[in-house]
């Protein structure tokens, strides 16, 4: 098979074009721009394009399919060229279903703890030599890639996400892979510039549970009560649903210990939102013949997804973490998490809007009494980023009152931010970095650092 990509540098894409060359096919891509950590990967495996750009001369009729990222336009010349020599073209979600359609495909999604779950899944299924596909949007220790397509395994398990599949087709992706096997662990709404209203987004979920195979299975997260009312009244008679429910747990010295008939079982990550997904996982891994002894004894080493929750540096008295909330429902879960872990310690808590749904005017009050359990809370954006987006001006007063947080400090400027970061060091508080982006380039790990040496 001879597969090339438009857009090759992405974060899923260059993940499927390594897993693709693993397994055996001709692989050929471009990108107008690539950044780490795709760059230095597709070099590993001499996959990395030797000029960036488009050149639509390697579109060809010897081509078998072409895989396109959403990062491509639609004029795209090799786009173009492809539609005129009538090749195959893909979305990845779509050519991740064509090399799916024999399997038991497992679909995790909800707009948050999906990659959590999706990595809880994959980490247990690899500790017991459980074969299993899988495609995961972070990277996991353990894992070299983060795709896996074979021709053996009899499962596969895929995050889920919500957002477009490609410039050609605006279906949600997880709206391709017709699960036998469903997940559903919460719904808070997001990506405004493609579902304007609640009610759009949550419909996006209801098409998904429509997509379930014929007899085919709903896992769901009761505590949410949209997701528990969707699920129990959904139309679908012929599915059998599964809801799932915090357990029963203890934190005890800083360590966390889900409570299970009486046997305590340490954990490496905390707050209830990660017992919660536990939870979710648990049952899916059940339905997979993992009972729940193997689930519990394989979960404790579970160390978490990149960035999500990730302790970045720590010393006797502080410790600093990283997540990749953004979303105001994130940002409530993880504050909460911590607190809840070092309930005697400041927390210090930093987010960055960055995202489309973050940055947009309308949407700001959602992030209301998001930040309320922090200590300080401080909120940094990028002017640039909304021209860059063609949003509305905000302001800092915007924030500040969508916040309704006391005492909420706000930066635009980086430098500046980086001042109040390291002005905030102390002993016996806890530090918590959110943020989709980077902070204006900031230099996280080495602050991170400073604060604890």
């Amino acid at each position: 098979m001879k597969v090339h990509f438009i857009a090759i540098g992405g974060s899923a894409m260059h993940n499927l074009a390594i897993a693709l060359h693993k397994k055996g096919y001709q692989v050929t891509g471009s990108d107008d721009e690539i950044f780490e950590p795709s760059k230095s990967r597709l070099l590993k495996y001499e996959l990395l394009p030797s000029q960036t750009g488009w050149d639509e001369n390697k579109i060809h009729d010897g081509l078998d399919a072409v895989i396109l990222g959403m990062h491509a336009k639609e004029d795209n010349p090799e786009l173009k060229k492809a539609k005129d020599l009538k090749l195959k073209i893909f979305s990845y979600p779509e050519f991740l279903y064509e090399q799916s359609k024999n399997k038991n495909r497992i679909v995790i999604g909800g707009s948050h703890g999906k990659t959590t779950i999706t990595s809880m899944i994959l980490h247990v299924l690899q500790y017991h030599d459980i074969q299993t596909d899988y495609m995961v949007g972070a990277q996991l220790d353990g894992f070299d890639v983060m795709v896996k397509l074979s021709d053996d395994a009899p499962h596969i398990v895929l995050e889920g996400d919500e957002y477009l599949s490609s410039p050609l087709d605006p279906r949600p992706k997880f709206h391709l892979y017709k699960p036998n096997i469903a997940l559903i662990s919460g719904i808070a709404w997001d990506h405004i510039n493609v579902f304007p209203t609640f009610e759009n987004y949550i419909e996006q979920f209801r098409i998904f549970i429509e997509k379930i195979e014929k007899y085919g299975k709903l896992v769901y997260c009761e505590a949410d009560e949209t997701v528990k009312d969707l699920c129990k009244n959904n139309p679908r008679k012929d599915i059998c649903l599964l809801p799932y429910r915090l357990s029963d747990y203890i934190t005890k010295d800083g360590i966390t210990y889900i409570n299970f008939y009486d046997n305590l079982y340490p954990l490496m990550v905390f707050g209830e939102h990660n017992l919660l997904n536990i939870s979710g996982a648990m049952t899916v891994c059940k339905q997979l013949g993992v009972t729940e002894d193997m689930f519990l004894e394989a979960i404790g080493s579970f160390k978490g997804a990149s960035n999500r929750l990730q302790m970045l540096a720590k010393n006797d008295s502080v410790a600093v973490f990283k997540d990749f909330a953004h979303a105001p429902s994130k940002l409530k879960a993880t504050i909460h998490a911590v607190k809840s872990q070092f309930p005697r310690r400041k927390l210090i808590a930093f987010m960055e809007l960055h995202t489309y749904s973050s940055l947009s005017k309308d949407f700001l009050v959602q992030y209301t009494g998001s930040m309320e359990l922090a200590d300080e809370a401080i909120v940094f954006y990028n002017p640039a980023a909304i021209e860059l987006k063609r949003l509305p001006y905000i302001s800092p007063e915007m924030i500040y009152n969508a916040f309704d947080k006391k005492n909420l400090k706000i930066f635009s400027d980086p430098e500046k931010l980086k001042e109040e970061i390291l002005k905030q060091k102390q002993d016996n508080a806890a530090y918590l970095i959110m943020t989709s982006a980077n902070f204006g380039n900031l230099d996280i790990q080495g602050i991170a650092n400073k604060l604890t040496d």
